[in-house]
């Protein structure tokens, strides 16, 4: 079973870095590996990708030593076996609103005695090249449940929900609290704003570590100064775009902006 270097990171209070994997290839996850991020978090919510691809994506992240997380695109027991099964280390549960959710998604993700995840001697186990008893516990210590909190019912709940013990930390969702509070988009807007700032409350109560997307320099500052170290930088698609268009503006400067 490999050790999960993110919650051994995180349980340090070092700050990790991630990102968002909605291109659906290996390769991709090789580039971020080589960037020297701390994990990814592949996109089975958004994403046109299937399993084969994941477990594909998965591989390459233990190719290059970065923890491989997988957002879900539900709470459902066949799709959480599958890609623990595949080898991922942690699931990010979406549009998290009630503990329910998360208690059943543990029931799916956790063997024994915590949880009832089917038994299976596949690939994180190494293929029963050593003691699946042993398999078993080192599972339920490596990995990770991840809720997003991204409605304005979810940080409503969210004293409920952060208060399952085996919550890894919690990730804002501030782009779909944006438009459950009825300002899709605008993430800065003061409702937005205060809803993170009653969720980041939660947490410390709850000692639950709070996960921010960065979408700015001084945000990502002004969390960092209030202790957050857990951050992902968006996805690879806009991080991708953003590159390719700047380099062009870089390069059209120097001709004076000629087509």
């Amino acid at each position: 079973m490999r050790k999960n270097k993110l919650k051994e990171k995180i349980n340090r209070n070092e700050s990790v870095y991630g990102l968002f994997v909605s291109i659906p290839h290996p390769i991709v996850i090789e580039l971020i590996g080589y960037a020297e991020y701390d994990f990814v978090i592949i996109d089975y919510e958004h994403a046109s990708t299937n399993m084969e691809t994941i477990e594909d994506m998965i591989r390459a992240a233990e190719l290059l030593d970065i923890t491989p997380l997988v957002r879900i695109s539900k709470v459902d027991r066949n799709e959480i076996l599958k890609v623990l099964d595949s080898g991922a280390q942690g699931i990010v549960i979406p549009h998290v609103e009630s503990k329910e959710q998360i208690e059943h998604a543990i029931s799916y993700a956790y063997y024994h005695p915590i949880g009832m995840r089917s038994l299976n001697s596949g690939r994180p186990g190494a293929f029963a090249k050593y003691s699946l008893t042993e398999y078993i516990k080192e599972a339920n210590e490596e990995v990770m449940i991840i809720p997003m909190i991204e409605s304005a019912v979810g940080v409503a709940e969210s004293e409920a929900i952060l208060s399952i013990p085996q919550v890894s930390f919690v990730l804002e969702g501030a782009a779909d609290l944006s438009q459950s509070l009825g300002v899709p988009w605008e993430t800065d807007h003061p409702e937005v704003q205060r809803s993170l700032e009653q969720l980041y409350e939660t947490s410390q109560r709850c000692n639950v570590p709070y996960a921010l997307v960065s979408r700015s320099m001084e945000q990502h500052a002004k969390w960092a100064e209030r202790g957050v170290n857990i951050f992902v930088l968006g996805d690879d698609r806009n991080t991708a775009f953003r590159a390719y268009r700047a380099k062009r503006e870089d390069y059209r400067q120097v001709t004076g902006g000629s087509q």
